[in-house]
């Protein structure tokens, strides 16, 4: 069905470690408007789409998603590789290693994992596709914990 090329579309090579980063960045990946949520949006509410064009869009966006999701992964990776302990805590990193080490779990800011509440599919393409637009207009916005101490 699709065919996967085994490198990002984006690549993403980060020089340093910042955990304090990598806690506000998970959220892309778990959020309530990070990547997998808006790909299993998509992928969900193609079906009650009236038109195969509009099938064929958030089909191929969907899988966009999905590849989003990749990239995200692999920021939280880079930011969070070969940390020592004290780093960890420093970042306020640490209650998320306590259960995940430094693998990659989607989880929101706050620490709750990823699930399908994070998106609607409602059957109706107008509240779908409002819905679509409206999560996809959210940002993460820049906070000084961003700056590593």
């Amino acid at each position: 069905m699709w065919t996967y090329d085994k490198m990002l579309p984006h690549p993403v090579k980060i020089a340093n470690t910042n955990p304090a980063f990598a806690r506000v960045i998970i959220t892309q990946l778990g959020g309530p408007d990070g990547e997998l949520g808006a790909a299993n949006r998509y992928l969900s509410q193609r079906y009650s789409m009236p038109y195969d064009k509009v099938k064929a869009i958030l089909t191929d966006i969907g899988t966009e998603e999905l590849g989003h999701s990749e990239m995200v992964a692999s920021i939280v990776h880079q930011l969070t590789r070969d940390l020592t302990v004290d780093e960890i805590k420093r970042g306020g990193f640490d209650a998320y290693f306590v259960d995940h080490g430094v693998g990659i779990y989607p989880v929101n800011a706050a620490g709750v994992p990823f699930d399908a509440t994070c998106f609607a599919s409602k059957g109706d393409p107008i509240t779908d596709l409002s819905e679509d637009m409206a999560a996809d207009a959210t940002t993460v916005k820049e906070q000084p914990a961003f700056q590593r101490g």
